[in-house]
């Protein structure tokens, strides 16, 4: 009997052994990975692109973004979830950045399927500016204990989303006043007079999509990344 329970531990304990090998090697992979894929469409992107002074504009919150998650990688890990958008998030800006927003051939191609009278980019780089933020800022509320209610947690959200959205648009102004040559590309208002308020709209859209479709899978990734921090 004896023989028995000793056979079982060394068994559980062989079990636990791999377990964490092949954590340690996804720690190190997806990390290496993420950076991996970040670094190629960062190069790609500033390859002969449209307009060199608009692709630093649009590349460089990715780049920052970058720097953030470096600096806050030992301190503050996020869960994989919020990594995998941030990657999408500035992939989206690297593209934007090389063909600048109102010219990217994928947008120009679907123009006559979905009759689009222009260049749609720039909406789905909006709808991503309020989509990925939502879930950055729920994880960093949720983890320091900021609103003891949800719901005051998400209305804060949303909020914050729609309020930083707003403050890229007046980034866009001053950058229009700054250069007429870099105003054009960088905005991609396309000569469409409610393009402020439709991006807002679409930051908007995305926020509340973010926190109704992804709340509980972003829960579970929390509770996971608390257990693997207490350990």
């Amino acid at each position: 009997m004896s023989g028995q329970a000793a056979h079982s531990g060394d068994g559980e304990r062989r079990v636990h052994m791999s377990d964490d090998i092949n954590g340690m090697k996804r720690g190190v992979l997806m990390p290496a990975l993420w950076l991996a894929v970040f670094l190629v469409a960062l190069c790609w992107s500033g390859i002969n692109p449209k307009d060199y002074a608009t692709w630093v504009l649009e590349v460089l919150p990715a780049v920052l973004a970058l720097l953030a998650l470096v600096l806050a990688r030992r301190s503050f890990p996020l869960t994989p979830l919020v990594y995998f958008l941030i990657l999408m998030h500035a992939i989206v800006l690297m593209v934007g950045g090389h063909y600048t927003y109102a010219e990217v051939p994928l947008f120009d191609a679907l123009k006559p399927v979905f009759g689009w009278e222009r260049n749609n980019y720039d909406k789905l780089g909006h709808f991503m500016q309020g989509f990925v933020p939502a879930l950055v800022a729920r994880e960093i509320l949720l983890r320091k204990a900021v609103f003891n209610s949800r719901a005051w947690c998400n209305f804060f959200i949303v909020c914050f989303c729609l309020a930083f959205s707003a403050f890229y648009e007046l980034i866009e102004w001053w950058v229009a006043l700054l250069s007429d040559d870099a105003a054009e590309s960088f905005l991609g208002t396309q000569g469409y007079v409610w393009d402020t308020q439709s991006d807002m709209a679409f930051a908007l859209c995305g926020a509340i999509m973010a926190l109704l479709l992804l709340s509980r899978w972003h829960d579970r990734q929390l509770q996971a990344l608390a257990c693997h921090v207490s350990e």
